[in-house]
């Protein structure tokens, strides 16, 4: 006989959750439970719509929430519609938000009877843990809360969008993710929603294609790179070449193949396998490996010959094509894909050098992010659960990091557990014109993989001994970087990145065309990207350059050719003047030659700011 479960329900001892509490907490804390309380509301009303649903985890996100739902068909954008109606009954009810302790084993019992696959799951995992369940209204959730007072603390609500989803791996079955986003004031939510429409129309897989720099196709790894965004993507290869002998860089190429020999020698085969691409013989055993990263053949050079400390540091690059095996939900345009590049380096030095190759280190991190007129914020990530080597190394090298960044006086925060399996490391996040936060560049000092290749140099008193290694990336993956920029700048590069750095549009054809190549050759032969455009009416062409973003539009007439001159236009600058041909062709290859980031530029990319950083994080069991 089946149980009662409404009587269960009602004999258990429900607490509310106390209004004044709520009143007393920090903003980003009531913000973190309004977010987590709205996938509750999104659930509740969800319900009504698809009786079928079963849910998984509805956590806070930093701008919002999701629910992970199972239901019979993907959810259509009407529904999500009728949903988000729903929730404004359900806050308009003001549904109290109440939790009760519940034995584990009567948990396991209420979800089996209600078909909670995903509930079980979960409290397969919190045997011998407290079990708490939270409801509002009708709707009674496993949760590990806190949550609101009641549901009126909603309102201020928007649900985004649905899409397929995975429960724990893409073996088990397909979800879907219910993604909104939820804040503490009806302003703050239009503020946020303006936010996603800016970015949206800055998205880089749409600009990409739009501008001709890359595309991408269902059969590729990676993107296809266009002659244009090649020509960006060899500007930023350029900088940092230009840079390598200033800073006492030599650069190597590997191959890209190796024997599971070198990545059993470095570890990456215990730790790291199941993310790489391997090439199996005739019996299917491993044979060959794409390498997912430059350090472990870095050592073989290395080892090409002997060092003395008087070698020491040194500094070898490599940017060599990179494969990982992302899971197919991670991928995302440039920003995280299986093929890709880095701005790799590796620094051999001695524990004395350490300090000082990391302080120069942060300063040329300083000086490419302001290049691009980046901000940037850093964290200390530390010795994870998982680890390679003693743990007397491993506070020597954190202590070491941390005395680099306390003397560097930029602020950081301590991200405890999240280091390499091989060492701590500093992260670097920058953050776009929209204020959103990229993870790009790391700093990582490695013990374990000179001993692991018995890396060897002679010290000053004649011993034999191991140098350390730092292992650096500034771009970090070369493809997210230019995602990244490509959204900053919303396609505006400065004139030194741009693809196209000038058009020249005569307005006769016949009248002006011999004028025209003239003006061409003058701009190429300062080395300036330049193109020719005819044909078109000169409205429409200047239309084009601007949808194209191009620095700068050479218009040329009958007067401009009789003076020497041209009409020049600025990229969204409304105001047009006449300038001599070599002083425009000067002042262009100046801003080339200078990598200037334009006041112009700087307009753009303050154009939107995100409303506050309200990172959280949630576990609702």
């Amino acid at each position: 006989m089946s149980k009662n479960w409404d009587g269960w329900l009602r004999d258990k001892d429900w607490q509310p959750v106390a209004p004044d509490e709520f009143k007393a907490l920090p903003a980003d804390e009531k913000l973190r439970r309004i977010r987590h309380s709205s996938a509750h509301v999104m659930a509740t009303a969800l319900r009504k719509v698809r009786p079928e649903a079963t849910f998984a985890i509805g956590p806070a996100t930093e701008h919002g929430f999701f629910y992970d739902v199972h239901v019979d068909s993907p959810i259509t954008p009407d529904e999500i519609a009728a949903v988000q109606e729903g929730m404004k009954g359900v806050c308009k009810e003001r549904q109290r938000f109440e939790v009760a302790v519940v034995p584990h084993a009567e948990a396991v019992e209420f979800f089996a009877e209600k078909g909670e696959r995903y509930k079980l799951d979960i409290l397969e995992k919190l045997v011998d843990q407290t079990v708490t369940f939270y409801r509002n209204g009708d709707f009674v959730d496993l949760c590990a809360g806190p949550h609101v007072p009641d549901t009126s603390f909603c309102q201020n609500v928007k649900l985004l969008a649905a899409s397929p989803a995975h429960w724990r791996g893409e073996q088990n079955p397909s979800l879907q993710r219910v993604t909104g986003t939820a804040w503490d004031s009806r302003e703050a939510l239009k503020s946020y929603l303006a936010f996603v429409e800016e970015a949206k129309a800055r998205d880089h897989r749409v600009l990409g294609q739009a501008l001709d720099l890359f595309s991408f196709h269902p059969w590729a790894a990676g993107a296809l790179w266009h002659p244009r965004g090649l020509t960006l993507r060899n500007e930023l290869g350029r900088f940092w070449r230009e840079l390598q002998p200033e800073y006492g860089y030599v650069e190597i190429l590997n191959p890209v193949l190796y024997k599971p020999d070198l990545f059993q020698q470095s570890g990456h085969w215990e730790h790291y396998h199941e993310d790489m691409y391997i090439v199996r013989d005739a019996s299917g055993e491993p044979d060959m490996a794409l390498k997912p990263m430059n350090c472990p053949d870095t050592m073989l050079f290395y080892k090409t010959r002997s060092h003395s400390y008087r070698d020491l540091p040194l500094r070898v690059a490599e940017s060599q094509i990179l494969h990982r095996n992302e899971v197919t939900g991670a991928l995302h345009g440039l920003m995280r894909t299986r093929s890709f590049v880095q701005d790799d380096a590796h620094i051999f030095l001695t524990p004395d050098q350490v300090q000082e190759e990391i302080r120069q280190l942060l300063g040329l991190v300083d000086r490419f992010y302001s290049l691009f007129g980046l901000e940037y914020s850093m964290k200390l990530s530390t010795r994870p659960e998982k680890y390679m080597g003693e743990l007397e190394q491993w506070n020597a090298a954190e202590e070491a990091l941390k005395a680099s960044l306390d003397a560097s006086g930029r602020g950081y925060w301590i991200d405890e557990g999240d280091g390499a399996f091989y060492g701590p490391k500093i992260d670097i996040s920058i953050q776009d014109s929209l204020g959103r936060k990229w993870q790009c560049g790391t700093i990582q000092l490695d013990f374990q993989l000179p001993q692991r290749f018995e890396l060897e140099y002679t010290a000053a008193d004649g011993t034999r001994q191991t140098p350390i290694v730092i292992h650096r990336a500034i771009f970090g993956s070369m493809e997210r970087f230019i995602g990244v920029i490509v959204e900053h700048f919303a396609g505006a590069f400065p004139v030194w990145l741009a693809p196209v750095q000038a058009v020249v549009l005569p307005i006769s054809d016949e009248k002006q065309l011999d004028y025209a190549h003239e003006v061409m050759a003058s701009l190429r032969k300062a080395g300036i990207r330049a193109e020719l455009q005819q044909y078109e009416s000169l409205n429409y062409r200047i239309r084009q350059a601007e949808k194209q973003k191009v620095p700068y539009i050479l218009v040329l007439g009958e007067r401009e050719q009789e003076q020497g001159t041209a009409a020049v236009r600025r990229h969204k600058v409304k105001e047009q003047r006449v300038v001599p041909v070599d002083e425009i062709v000067a002042e262009i290859a100046a801003k080339v030659n200078s990598r200037e980031l334009d006041v112009h530029m700087a307009k753009v990319q303050a154009k939107f700011q995100e409303p506050g950083d309200t990172s959280t994080t949630d576990n609702p069991y």
